[in-house]
């Protein structure tokens, strides 16, 4: 089975490939004193996905293996589990030594493979008995492909450690390609005050949010925030393609900041211009919508 292409490339993977690694822009914002937040959506090996996490700067939503349905996730292991980028030779150390000889890396592969098959034959034993997909997926999560919407203003401290030669193939691949992106976006200026980086809403939304609202602006930008936090959200249950309806996202939404408790970390890549150098959360200069709701939630 080939190895999925991993190093940057100018032509983009297409959105909701499941079968290697990738990082495209969904919205690229900078703020009037100049500040610049970017919300990427990255798909990575989810054995990697701890080193990813270990980046405070970020705010970020994945895939979950607790709600998306064992039968899925099933068929994605057969059709495209995640194999490693290279089978480097045993050392001291954390980063291993020179690749295998090629005849080697084939066995090495086939023997991942293998894992694969016993991992699913035991999960589908696991459904047989009943339990529930919050355990039985967790035997599949080292052959997953993971996917993560991510938002920042700060990238160079993840880049710097990541595309080292010391960092692991799989996650210098992921952060090659998320340094590639960003470089070549160009964001779009945001009028402080009023303007909001809102991922996730393309011309057709747009049109949709204006016809749902009329003229009101104010009804505009709190549907289109909405919308928004809603589809950030959704990344949870891989949800992403297909027919959006904004009835729904808004319906979702609800739900998030109704719960008990609240889920309030889809509303982080949602952000309004702040005032530079304050940092607000785990961004600078730009205030998240977070705040906002938690705020308005304390205070109801």
């Amino acid at each position: 089975m080939p190895i999925p292409v991993a190093r940057p490339a100018s032509a983009r993977a297409v959105h909701g490939d499941r079968s290697t690694v990738y990082a495209q822009v969904i919205a690229d914002s900078i703020s009037p004193e100049g500040v610049r937040l970017t919300t990427l959506e990255v798909q990575c090996h989810r054995f990697v996905l701890s080193e990813f996490n270990t980046h405070r700067v970020f705010s970020r939503n994945s895939a979950s293996s607790r709600a998306i349905p064992v039968r899925k996730q099933l068929q994605y292991l057969r059709d495209a589990p995640a194999i490693p980028l290279s089978f480097p030779q045993e050392k001291a150390g954390m980063q291993g030594g020179d690749e295998l000889d090629a005849n080697l890396v084939e066995e090495a592969r086939a023997e991942w493979l293998v894992a694969r098959d016993a991992a699913i034959a035991s999960a589908e034993k696991l459904v047989a008995l009943g339990v529930h997909k919050s355990i039985v997926n967790r035997l599949l999560e080292p052959f997953m492909w993971h996917r993560i919407i991510v938002s920042s203003t700060r990238w160079d401290g993840f880049f710097t450690q990541r595309i080292s030669p010391n960092a692991q193939p799989e996650i210098h691949a992921v952060a090659s390609w998320m340094r590639e992106a960003l470089e070549a976006s160009t964001p779009d200026a945001v009028a402080g005050g009023t303007g909001w980086h809102t991922p996730y809403i393309d011309e057709v939304t747009d049109d949709h949010i204006r016809e749902a609202v009329g003229s009101s602006e104010d009804a505009y930008w709190t549907l289109r925030r909405e919308i928004s936090a809603a589809r950030c959200a959704r990344v949870s249950y891989l949800t992403h393609t297909g027919v959006r309806d904004i009835e729904a996202d808004r319906d979702l939404y609800q739900k998030l900041v109704s719960a008990e408790p609240p889920h309030w970390s889809p509303l982080e890549h949602v952000a309004t211009p702040g005032t530079h150098p304050s940092t607000v959360s785990n961004f600078d200069g730009w205030t998240q919508l977070r705040q906002i709701a938690e705020l308005a939630r304390t205070h109801a």
